[in-house]
């Protein structure tokens, strides 16, 4: 079963990598005119949980409401992605100015240490599948904070539409149908039998629709006795059992003790506009502001969207920031971060300096790490708040271990640290010795999650995340080109052709929408380019037009989601 078990893992590396996935050519026809609303918007990948966030926005509920309603809805509306066994970032940025980076990010496990998948006789991949991939969940904690400190509504009533899905069923949209497709194997089905009836079960579909009452009885439970009801007793005791059941080392201790951490945002200046960006252990607000300092000094409006010259210029400042990315960035509870030397304004112009007519071999440290089992909803109020909320479980489905009883999907989180520097993740990505994301207990691992929000003359002009593991920084990345620069509207700019370079390997991913004309002009520079059918991220976004005040939302086409505006 071991190499059965290896192959299996491989094939769904390339899966969740860069399969061709059914309607992807839906998001490079002409773009659809961009849903409005006069008061509030919420955007998410899937319409359960866009829901969720317009009815406390219809109660009266705030932004914060809003992207906690969605985001409890969203694990059961799209368990391949996020969910309460998992983890996320929140960064909320509020009408009187304050911005708030609440980190629910997963935590390495007391028992953890460097060295700890190196050792003998562990099962195939034992980050990736099982319970040794299990961090300490941090979600539950994370949403309640964020609503007891910024919210309006009491957590019942915020949890009522995510119990009420679970409950009543959910019908599987095409994204996650194609999942349930992919991992309905026989060597899966045996190993994880809990996760494989909930989740997969024969006769499951797009059109289905799924009841999740173990999972309805947990958030109720949530609901009623607040976040301790998660991180204490029966729930979990019964976490800790599924995990050490399937090989894990989380214990009671580990739970009780998680807390989420209140962070500043990291900030950046991009042709006159404020970006708000998630500080580590996030890579991504890092990553993309340094790309953006780099890009700020080329007039992108001139050489024009998806132009060779444009795509040349971007690829090699993504290039730059990436290389940086691999070595010194972590979790900043264990590692002195340089956040304010790599946004800084005097390195972008010596790193711009490097980028010349022709592709440069960038020389680095490290390799990215990736997350893929990820989603992302943006929301805005009409007083003015708005949230941007990125939530994980990491690989699809997570570490495919669900809690008997309890339905709830635990996490992988832990295939996002550095786990052997000789080895690779589940997505080919390789570490170093050095890097800064090493394996160590209590620790957060690196994450490429790039919650944003762009603030104009004091007021919250744009809202956007993704999914995607390091081609969430990318996918955002351009999407803020296409409309800053470029002038798209959001639906424009979230649908347009997507590109990916993340340093190592040195290959620029180049949706097949593209001409091919682009390609020829990317590979006379001396870049090596490889055509995907897509960029496999789903981009939620939302505009402000600051003259009208009018609000905008764009549902990525390749996913699920919906745009609500109110």
């Amino acid at each position: 079963m071991g190499r059965r078990f290896e192959s299996l893992l491989g094939r769904l590396a390339v899966f969740t990598a860069g399969l061709l996935l059914v309607g992807a050519s839906a998001a490079f026809a002409a773009a659809p005119e961009p849903v409005s609303g006069a008061r509030a918007m919420v955007v998410s990948p899937h319409a359960v949980a866009s829901r969720a966030g317009a009815e406390m926005l219809e109660a009266g509920g705030n932004a914060v409401d809003a992207a906690v309603a969605a985001s409890f809805a969203l694990g059961v509306a799209q368990p391949m992605s996020t969910g309460i066994g998992g983890g996320s970032f929140l960064l909320i940025r509020l009408a009187d100015g304050r911005a708030i980076a609440v980190d629910a990010r997963e935590t390495a496990p007391a028992g953890a240490t460097n060295g700890l998948y190196l050792e003998e006789g562990l099962p195939p991949r034992a980050s990736v599948f099982g319970g040794l991939a299990v961090g300490t969940p941090g979600m539950v904690a994370g949403l309640a904070l964020a609503v007891e400190k910024y919210g309006t509504l009491p957590l019942e009533a915020i949890l009522a539409p995510a119990i009420r899905a679970a409950e009543e069923g959910v019908r599987v949209g095409a994204y996650q149908g194609r999942f349930v497709r992919y991992l309905r194997r026989p060597e899966l089905v045996a190993r994880f039998p809990e996760t494989a009836r909930i989740q997969f079960p024969e006769g499951l579909g797009p059109e289905s629709i799924k009841r999740q009452p173990e999972l309805a009885k947990t958030l109720r439970a949530i609901a009623e006795k607040g976040p301790r009801a998660f991180y204490e007793g029966e729930i979990a005791e019964a976490i800790v059992a599924a995990a050490r059941a399937h090989g894990g080392i989380l214990t009671r201790e580990d739970l009780a003790s998680y807390r989420p951490r209140l962070r500043e945002p990291v900030r950046g200046n991009y042709r006159g506009r404020e970006f708000l960006a998630f500080p580590p252990p996030s890579s991504g607000g890092v990553t993309l502001l340094e790309i953006l300092n780099v890009l700020e000094g080329f007039d992108l409006a001139a050489s024009g969207a998806g132009s060779s010259e444009s795509i040349h210029k971007i690829v090699e400042a993504m290039k730059l920031a990436f290389a940086d990315r691999a070595v010194h960035l972590g979790d900043p509870d264990f590692a002195a971060i340089p956040t304010a030397q790599l946004i800084d304004k005097a390195y972008a112009e010596k790193l711009r300096g490097l980028i010349g007519k022709q592709a440069a071999a960038v020389e680095g440290p490290g390799l990215a790490v990736d997350d893929q089992g990820t989603a992302h909803l943006s929301v805005v109020d009409a007083a003015g708040n708005a949230v941007a909320v990125t939530g994980t479980i990491n690989g699809p489905f997570g570490s495919l271990v669900t809690v008997p009883g309890f339905g709830i999907l635990l996490n992988n989180e832990m295939n996002d640290f550095v786990t052997d520097p000789e080895g690779s993740n589940l997505y080919g990505l390789k570490g170093r010795a050095d890097s800064a994301n090493l394996v160590e207990a209590g620790k957060r691992p690196l994450s490429s999650m790039a919650p944003t929000i762009v603030v104009e003359n004091g007021k919250v002009r744009f809202v956007a995340g993704s999914n995607g593991g390091p081609r969430i920084i990318t996918s955002v990345l351009l999407t803020l080109l296409h409309h800053f620069d470029w002038e798209m509207d959001v639906m424009e700019a979230v649908s347009f052709p997507r590109f990916h370079h993340q340093w190592r390997p040195d290959v620029i991913q180049l949706e097949g929408a593209h001409p091919a004309d682009i390609q020829a002009g990317l590979e006379a520079r001396g870049h090596e380019v490889k055509r995907v059918d897509e960029i496999v991220t789903g981009v939620e976004a939302i505009s402000i037009d600051p003259e009208s005040g009018l609000i905008h939302g764009a549902a990525d086409p390749r996913r699920d989601g919906l745009a609500l505006g109110l």
